[in-house]
């Protein structure tokens, strides 16, 4: 399961991220909660989730260009530099107690344009960190591991740190973590062989190539569009679950980092069934049912008002988003040509974080009209809806495949 540890640049990033990624789920809860504090508006909490991740649908894809023609290492370093810029200044705003709403809105669209780059760059530079490739599949579920065993301690702290002494806390301990990740990143060693210089019509030209490639075979496209379904209704989830923590359930902070806890368990559930994993056969259909059960969830998390059972739904919800964003880009990662793979994966980006804001900010607006529980209803019709139309294409998926997966010699997979 832990077999891609083994490779000495994966496990210095392994280790490195794993404790930023920690300061990071403290963040993300501490701002919603601070948003939603200081407006008690469902529309503004869907505005600030869609500053930070409307960027991805613009500078992903340009960031794709820039991770095939630059030195991924340096490019990270430089983007976690400017995180840890960014939570300093939020840090410093809400320990004054000067901080706005405005001021959250313009500092999540920074980060958001930081991090359409940076997690472009950051997929397409697994493949680096690992020597023996066979362990790719294995450091991608080892990766989402890390991102969503975070998530079981980030936002359990931030809560406890929020009735404490305040979010601002919240944003000094991301700042700091930030460290931890630069030091790795300098300790990894990489040959770079990429030319560093480019021009407008190279990035055009480039992000045309990559962007025909990607939406003109089925496979890629379809597991694109599944990601975006995915990203799209857990983020409506997402952006409401404060409303539903204090309206529905009377809770506080510590009940929503608990609920975001109890998601992240069912998200490493669903990491530690992928990287035990030693092929990719048979995820796809598992995608679509990942799909339709996710649908499910989110109708019980609605229609409740029993904590328990909401517990219990964003269990099933995040284990069956891990299974749908985490397999789909294992997937996507065994059929991608190795000089087209930073422009696929930005597409990946666009598909994961750009339409992220569509649910967030849909959801917020929708919610504030008809109400939370009626807005994740319509987020559940779309998962099911979802899940038949990909079902439906899965015999043209695997007759697609087949000459790639014979010609990479991986017979019987998919």
């Amino acid at each position: 399961m832990f077999r891609s540890i083994r490779h000495h640049n994966f496990r210095l990033f392994f280790w490195g991220q794993a404790i930023s990624l920690v300061g990071t789920w403290m963040q993300i809860m501490a701002v919603s909660w601070l948003a939603y504090r200081l407006t008690s508006s469902p529309f503004m909490l869907g505005c600030v989730a869609f500053a930070s991740q409307i960027p991805s649908l613009f500078l992903a894809p340009l960031a794709g260009v820039v991770a095939d023609r630059y030195d991924r290492r340096k490019l990270l370093v430089l983007a976690q530099a400017l995180c840890m810029v960014q939570a300093t200044v939020l840090t410093v705003l809400v320990l004054t107690h000067t901080v706005t709403i405005i001021h959250i809105i313009f500092l999540s669209l920074f980060l958001g344009i930081v991090t359409a780059f940076e997690m472009t760059i950051r997929q397409s530079f697994l493949i680096e960190l690992v020597d023996d490739k066979k362990d790719l599949s294995n450091a991608i579920a080892l990766n989402s591991l890390m991102f969503n065993g975070s998530r079981l301690v980030g936002p359990t702290m931030a809560g406890i740190f929020i009735v404490s002494f305040g979010e601002g806390i919240c944003f000094l301990i991301n700042a700091c973590s930030y460290a931890a990740v630069i030091v790795a990143l300098g300790f990894i060693s990489i040959k770079s062989e990429k030319a560093e210089r480019t021009s407008v019509m190279d990035v055009r030209r480039e992000f045309l190539e990559g962007l025909r490639y990607s939406l003109g075979f089925l496979p890629i496209r379809l597991l694109l569009v599944i990601v975006a379904l995915f990203s799209v209704v857990g983020a409506a989830l997402n952006t409401l679950l404060p409303v539903f923590v204090k309206e529905v359930f009377h809770g506080g902070p510590r009940m929503f980092g608990s609920l975001l806890t109890i998601s992240g368990m069912g998200a490493v559930v669903g990491t530690v069934y992928l990287a035990q994993k030693k092929t990719i056969a048979g995820f796809v259909e598992k995608i679509a049912l990942a799909a339709a059960v996710m649908g499910l969830g989110l109708a019980a998390f609605a229609a409740t008002q029993i904590y328990w059972v909401a517990s219990l739904s964003a269990f099933m919800i995040g284990l069956t988003m891990m299974i749908g964003i985490g397999g789909g880009n294992m997937v996507l990662q065994t059929l991608v040509h190795d000089d087209k793979r930073g422009r696929v994966m930005s597409l990946y980006a666009v598909a994961l974080m750009g339409t992220a804001p569509f649910g967030s900010l849909g959801a917020g607006a929708f919610a504030a009209r008809f109400g939370a529980d009626a807005a994740l209803v319509v987020a559940s019709v779309f998962c099911f809806i979802g899940a038949y139309l990909f079902a439906r294409k899965l015999e043209r998926f695997h007759l697609k495949v087949a000459d790639i997966y014979i010609e990479k010699g991986i017979v019987g997979e998919v």
